[in-house]
């Protein structure tokens, strides 16, 4: 993947993100195992840093295909947004920064990385 999102609803195969140079993957955590599956040489696993992006995602597959799993995890969203993890690539999130950075150069903040990761999405 070189840009945009993925969600991944199902279980994964290993060196999972191989290649992975852009966009952000959320992985349902079915087995717990996830991390053992990833190739971590270049991206980062971490907490779902946009619950609204991810959950209109999973919406939106619902509406498109009456998914019984996505049905299931809409239904108990807190406890299901725990079980996702948020995959991103080391290169991507430093250019996210970076731009987000150079925008909000004005007011002298520094945004954080899920703040940045939002303002590059909302533009895009």
């Amino acid at each position: 993947m070189t840009g945009g999102r993925v969600v991944v609803l199902g279980r994964t195969g290993r060196n999972f993100a191989a290649g992975m140079s852009g966009g952000v993957a959320y992985v349902l955590d079915v087995e717990g195992d996830f991390a053992s599956k990833v190739n971590g040489d270049m991206v980062e696993l971490g907490a779902v840093e946009n619950p609204d992006e991810l959950r209109a995602l999973v919406e939106a597959h619902v509406r498109a295909t009456a998914s019984s799993v996505g049905i299931k995890l809409l239904a108990d969203w807190s406890a299901a947004l725990q079980r996702f993890v948020q995959v991103m690539p080391n290169d991507y999130k430093a250019v996210l920064e970076r731009e987000a950075a150079v925008a909000n150069a004005d007011t002298g903040s520094v945004p954080t990385a899920s703040e940045a990761r939002r303002a590059v999405a909302s533009s895009a």
